[in-house]
């Protein structure tokens, strides 16, 4: 999510680069070395920037952006450590861990509570402050013990995808809004028979993703929580039995996609790709490769259904590029000028354009002119409500999605009741967090 796997969020360039992790290590600490050593009083000063995300953009987008950051800021120069995802985390972990990391970050949130533990990013927080920076414009903070130290730049949100010939075939004329609506159409998707179902569910407990983005959610859309306010677990809260009791009615009804037990993301994606399921909770990067495998498809995007009677803003499963400032760089106060630079207005709207995602800054909107519509419906969504993943900023948080994964699979297949997988999840959880 997490972000993403931000976690939520497929990033197949990721696996096209493994083999750069080795050198990516090696330039990291080289960069880490000579970040240390320069000052602020003896000329310009270089911030050095590691980041999966030039990887992902058009080619030179992102050296463009920090050119004008530079024209904008004569003292203060900036080099990229652009790599694929997989190796930017390998170099990040072993950074944190010695606490050599470059001096300004990308930061998946799932690594947020780790590097803060280790005392490897800083408190964004007090930066903020000395900065007099208004933070009211940012769409959310990642925080540990009321202390930011993550600030989503870019996101990445996982709205309803709703394939509109099945549910028309299926006599269902409007995309469902609630929870019941949805097990209404659910049902009636599954009784066009065949191979079609009306959802699919992700629950394999390698990549437990599934709880995060595909259960949760349920939770999210109708304002609930699974913390305290304080970051306890909150499992055997009425709210989040109300979404496990939903989630195993729809399996109860038979609506479900088989083989759910052992799906992962990449399934559910290729059953909603080929029409073999009505509904999915998916991430907006994927509508770009639904239509190219398959461009007869009809389908939308929607909010996801909330609890019956519910009015409130619904929240929105997201992954985020996120950016952090390391606690060993000596000069944070440039750092956190590049960090407002990328948050501001003009240049995170242009970021969120080339990424495919929406911005980090309230005010900023993406230019939507070159892109498919989808994705003009998805930001209307996503400003109705709100950016929401409480795994954001956990520590092992993966770990945490599992043993609930785990516990869920008892309750769906009847093994245990939905009240002995919650006190069981719960105790599980309160080991961790």
């Amino acid at each position: 999510m997490a972000a993403g796997d931000a976690r939520m969020r497929s990033r197949p360039k990721r696996l096209l680069a493994l083999v750069a992790a080795a050198a990516m290590v090696g330039v990291a600490g080289v960069a880490c070395s000579s970040s240390g050593n320069s000052s602020s009083t003896s000329g310009p000063v270089t911030l050095e920037f590691a980041q999966w995300w030039g990887a992902e953009l058009p080619t030179g987008s992102f050296e463009k952006m920090m050119s004008d950051f530079t024209a904008q800021n004569p003292n203060i120069k900036v080099k990229l450590l652009s790599a694929p995802y997989a190796s930017t985390k390998q170099q990040l972990v072993s950074g944190a861990a010695s606490r050599t990391l470059p001096d300004v970050v990308g930061l998946d949130g799932a690594w947020v509570s780790d590097f803060a533990k280790q005392g490897a990013i800083t408190n964004l927080s007090a930066l903020m402050s000395s900065a007099k920076y208004d933070s009211s414009q940012l769409a959310s903070q990642v925080q540990i013990k009321g202390k930011t130290y993550m600030i989503p730049v870019v996101n990445f949100v996982y709205p309803l995808f709703v394939n509109k010939d099945l549910l028309a075939k299926a006599g269902v004329t409007t995309v469902p809004s609630t929870r019941t609506e949805f097990l209404d159409a659910a049902k009636k998707v599954s009784a066009l028979g065949g191979s079609v179902k009306g959802w699919a569910l992700p629950l394999d407990t390698a990549v437990p993703n599934g709880v995060q983005n595909d259960v949760m959610s349920w939770l999210w859309a109708s304002g609930g929580q699974m913390l305290t306010k304080d970051g306890k677990p909150n499992l055997t809260s009425p709210p989040v039995k109300s979404t496990v009791e939903y989630v195993k009615s729809l399996n109860d009804a038979g609506v479900i996609a088989p083989g759910s037990l052992t799906m992962k993301e990449q399934d559910k994606v290729e059953k909603f790709t080929n029409g073999q399921v009505g509904m999915v909770i998916d991430s907006l990067a994927h509508i770009n490769l639904i239509k190219k495998n398959n461009p007869q498809l009809n389908f939308t995007v929607a909010a996801l259904p909330a609890e019956d009677g519910y009015t409130d803003k619904r929240g929105m499963p997201y992954a985020s590029w996120g950016i952090g400032i390391s606690e060993s760089t000596k000069h944070k106060a440039e750092a956190f000028k590049l960090v407002e630079y990328m948050m501001s207005q003009q240049t995170n709207a242009q970021l969120s354009t080339l990424a495919n995602g929406f911005p980090g800054n309230k005010t900023a909107e993406p230019d939507f002119s070159k892109s498919d519509p989808l994705f003009k419906t998805a930001f209307d969504i996503y400003k109705q409500g709100y950016p929401a993943n409480e795994f954001v900023g956990l520590p092992k948080s993966e770990e945490l999605m599992r043993s609930f994964d785990e516990q869920l699979q008892l309750a769906l297949t009847g093994k245990q009741s939905v009240d002995d997988s919650l006190n069981k999840a719960q105790q599980s959880w309160s080991s961790v967090l």
